[in-house]
C-alpha cells in the first residue's frame, strides 16, 4: 500500500518498529494521538482499503444472513413435502408453529445484541450460526407436533443474534426428489441438508471473521492505524459520543422519528413476511403441483434480487431513500391488489412477482433511512433495536392471516397485508415533510446568522450531546 501523506517523519505510533508486529493494532487503539500525526490517504487509496475490508466480510456475512433466512422460511418448503400430513398439522397448527419462532425470536433479540458487544463478535456469530444449524438437523427428526414446536423456539433463539430467500425454493426442489432415502420424508431432508449447510459455513467463520481493527490480521500495520483513527478521532461526524449515558435510552423514546419510522417498517415486515413463508402454498393453490410450486418460488427472488441492487445503487447515488421506499410500498398493493382478486392464475402469479420484489426492496432502505437520521451512536442503538424489535413482532400477524381454509385467494392475508401497506404510504409522505420543514428551518437560522454575521460557537462535545438536533445536522430524505 502506498505510504501514507501528512505523516511526520517521526512517527509516533511506531508503526516500522520490528518489535511485536502482532501487537501494532491494541497499542495504536490505547495511544493517545496527536492529531497532526493523524494517518492520511489519498481517495483512491482510501477505497481500496475499504473495498478490501468489504471483500473480507462482507461474503460471509451475506451467506450467514441467507442461510438464516433460508433455515427460518424453509418451513413453507417443507409444508409442500408431506410436514403437515406426516405430523398431524391440522386447523390453524401450522400457523403456530411459525409464531413459535417469531416470537423468541424478538424477545431475544436485545439480550443477543448485549451478549455481541461482552464475547467477541468473530466467536459469538459463528457459535450462534452453529446452534441454529444444529436445530435444524434436529428438526429433520421431529415426529409430532409438541417436538416442532420446540424446535421452532430453539430456532428463534439461535437465530436472534444475527440480524433472503432465493435458493429456497430450488434447494427444496432438488432435496424433494430424495423423498424415502433412509427413510426419511422430502421435508425432513429439506431440513436436514440446509441444517448441515449452516454447521458447515458455521466452521468456516470462526477462522475468517474478525472482532476489531486492531485484531484485523488481513490489514497491515498502516492499515489498521487508519481505520482506528477514522473510527475514533474523526471529528467530521455529528453526534458520535464514546460513552453509554441512560440519556441515550430516554432520547430515543421521546424522539417522534422512532414511533413513525417503526410504523413505517411494521408497514413491509407484515406483507413480506406473509409471502416469504406463504409463496409456495399460495402458488400451490393456484393448482400446481408441489414440485412446479417449489420451482414458481424462485423467478419472484430473483428479480427481487435484481431490483435491491439497483435500488441500492440509485438511492446511494441520489442520496434519497424515500422515493425508493415508496416504490417498493407501491408495488407489493399492486402485487396484492391483483392476489386478492378473481384474476387469471397467470395474473396472479405475476402479482407475486410484485409483491416479492417491492417488499424485498423496500425493507433495507427503510433500515438504512433511519439509520441515517439518528445521530449518535448509543442512541441510533437503542432506536433501531426497537425499531426492529417492534416491526419484526409484527410477523406474528403474518404467520396468522394466511390461513389454510381461505385457498385459494386468501383474502384475510392479502387483506390485512393491503392495511399494513397503506399504513405505510400514508406515513412515508408524512414523514418526509417532516424532514422538509426541519431542513429548511435550519437552513433559514443559518442563512439569518451568516447575514447577522453572528457566530454561533458550539464545542464538539455539545456538537455530539445534540446529535441529529445539531445544527449541521440534515436529514436525509
Amino acid at each position: 500500500m502506498a505510504s501514507f501523506t501528512n505523516m511526520a517523519p517521526a512517527d509516533p505510533l511506531n508503526l516500522d518498529s520490528s518489535e511485536d508486529k502482532q501487537d501494532d493494532g491494541r497499542r495504536l487503539e490505547n495511544a493517545d494521538l496527536d492529531l497532526k500525526y493523524v494517518p492520511r490517504l489519498t481517495p483512491k487509496q482510501e477505497r481500496k482499503l475499504w473495498r478490501k475490508v468489504d471483500m473480507r466480510l462482507i461474503p460471509i456475512l451475506s451467506l450467514m444472513y441467507l442461510l438464516a433466512f433460508i433455515d427460518r422460511s424453509n418451513i413453507g418448503n417443507a409444508k409442500l413435502e408431506g410436514l403437515t400430513t406426516q405430523l398431524n398439522l391440522t386447523g390453524d397448527r401450522f400457523n403456530i408453529a411459525l409464531t413459535m419462532f417469531i416470537i423468541p425470536y424478538c424477545v431475544c433479540e436485545p439480550a443477543s445484541n448485549l451478549a455481541l458487544r461482552a464475547f467477541r463478535p468473530s466467536r459469538w456469530l459463528p457459535a450462534i450460526n452453529l446452534v441454529w444449524g444444529i436445530v435444524m438437523v434436529i428438526m429433520s427428526f421431529v415426529k409430532n407436533y409438541p417436538q416442532l414446536l420446540g424446535a421452532r423456539i430453539c430456532l428463534g433463539v439461535a437465530e436472534a443474534g444475527l440480524f433472503p430467500g432465493a435458493f429456497s425454493g430450488l434447494l427444496a426442489f432438488g432435496i424433494s426428489n430424495m423423498n424415502g432415502i433412509g427413510g426419511l420424508e422430502a421435508w425432513s431432508w429439506i431440513f436436514l441438508l440446509e441444517g448441515l449447510a449452516t454447521i458447515v459455513v458455521s466452521f468456516f467463520a470462526f477462522f475468517w471473521l474478525v472482532d476489531l481493527p486492531d485484531s484485523a490480521a488481513f490489514l497491515t500495520p498502516e492499515e489498521r492505524a487508519f481505520v482506528i483513527w477514522k473510527k475514533k478521532y474523526d471529528v467530521t461526524s455529528v453526534g458520535e459520543e464514546e460513552t453509554f449515558a441512560v440519556r441515550h435510552i430516554w432520547a430515543a423514546f421521546k424522539d417522534w422519528q422512532v414511533w413513525f419510522h417503526t410504523l413505517i417498517y411494521t408497514s413491509i415486515v407484515v406483507p413480506l413476511t406473509g409471502i416469504t413463508l406463504f409463496l409456495p402454498t399460495i402458488i400451490n393453490s393456484f393448482g400446481y403441483s408441489a414440485s412446479v410450486s417449489q420451482l414458481l418460488t424462485i423467478p419472484p427472488y430473483v428479480c427481487a434480487t435484481i431490483v435491491v441492487f439497483v435500488f441500492a445503487h440509485y438511492s446511494d447515488k441520489l442520496k434519497m431513500r424515500s422515493p425508493f421506499i415508496f416504490a417498493g410500498h407501491l408495488m407489493c398493493l399492486i402485487g396484492l391488489s391483483i392476489n386478492i382478486s378473481t384474476a387469471p392464475i397467470g395474473v396472479k402469479y405475476f402479482g407475486t412477482f410484485w409483491i416479492v420484489i417491492g417488499g424485498y426492496a423496500a425493507i433495507p432502505g427503510i433500515v438504512s433511512w433511519f439509520g441515517n437520521n439518528i445521530a449518535g451512536q448509543y442512541k441510533r442503538a437503542v432506536s433501531m433495536a426497537l425499531q426492529i424489535g417492534i416491526g419484526n413482532s409484527s410477523g406474528v400477524v403474518a404467520a396468522m392471516i394466511y390461513r389454510t381454509q381461505d385457498s385459494p385467494r386468501f383474502i384475510l392475508g392479502h387483506g390485512v397485508s393491503l392495511v399494513f401497506i397503506g399504513i405505510g404510504l400514508i406515513f412515508i409522505p408524512i414523514v418526509v415533510l417532516l424532514y422538509k420543514r426541519i431542513n429548511a428551518q435550519r437552513d433559514a437560522i443559518q442563512r439569518l446568522s451568516r447575514e447577522r454575521a453572528e457566530k454561533v460557537q458550539y464545542s464538539d462535545q455539545e456538537l455530539r450531546e445534540m446529535g441529529d438536533r445539531a445544527p449541521d445536522f440534515r436529514y436525509t430524505l
